[in-house]
């Protein structure tokens, strides 16, 4: 996985976010601002004109590049959770120009570790970290197991939907839906749900 793979990578997600951006605020409106949709299509929109505009030589470069441009651009907690993901993960793939799955998946471990160190959030709390740390469990086993890189890729997207879809009965601890309390119970997360998105675009990249 090269740094073209982590450009197409980004493509993907904004094409996905702009496509599932009414369903992401409208999963935003019951718990949250309704706003994370338009959030997120803003800032992949600016992510993809900063990279067009940079030129990024390595996948730790164009990471940390799309991390820091979320958290610029997009408003609410979504562009410091976002960006710090991209960026602790980029910083892990440091000076590399191919990524092995085994390298992906420490990434993806460091993504969770920075998310979680900014959020304070644990799995069962009804955020982000409810799509992304099964995920990242899912690629570990993966690559432990010896799967192939798409299949590796394929059950760390569905281990991330799977894991958005177990938010709907879960009461939110964390984040403005925690101030609504039961009422928060009986909707998905709308970060755990866009979190979910980007693994299936991650998939997607996988398969260009």
């Amino acid at each position: 996985m090269n740094t073209q793979f982590f450009a197409a990578w980004i493509e993907e997600i904004a094409a996905t976010v702009r496509a599932q951006r009414d369903h992401l605020t409208q999963l935003d409106a019951a718990i949250g601002d309704a706003d994370h949709g338009a959030n997120l299509d803003r800032g992949f929109t600016a992510a993809q004109e900063a990279l067009a505009g940079a030129s990024p030589q390595t996948p730790g470069a164009l990471l940390v590049l799309v991390g820091s441009t979320l958290i610029r651009k997009v408003g609410g907690a979504s562009g410091p959770l976002y960006g710090t993901a991209f960026r602790e993960m980029g910083k892990a793939f440091g000076e590399a120009a191919e990524i092995t799955p085994a390298e992906l998946s420490t990434g993806l471990n460091a993504a969770l570790s920075g998310v979680q160190r900014l959020g304070a959030a644990a799995e069962g709390d009804k955020t982000m970290v409810d799509a992304l740390a099964p995920a990242a469990k899912a690629l570990g086993q993966a690559v432990q197991d010896g799967l192939k890189p798409e299949e590796a890729l394929e059950a760390a997207a569905a281990a991330a939907e799977q894991g958005a879809r177990a938010t709907v009965p879960l009461q939110a601890r964390k984040g403005r839906a925690s101030y609504l309390g039961p009422r928060s119970v009986g909707h998905e997360d709308p970060g755990a749900a866009s979190t979910a998105l980007l693994f299936g675009a991650l998939k997607a990249a996988a398969s260009r």
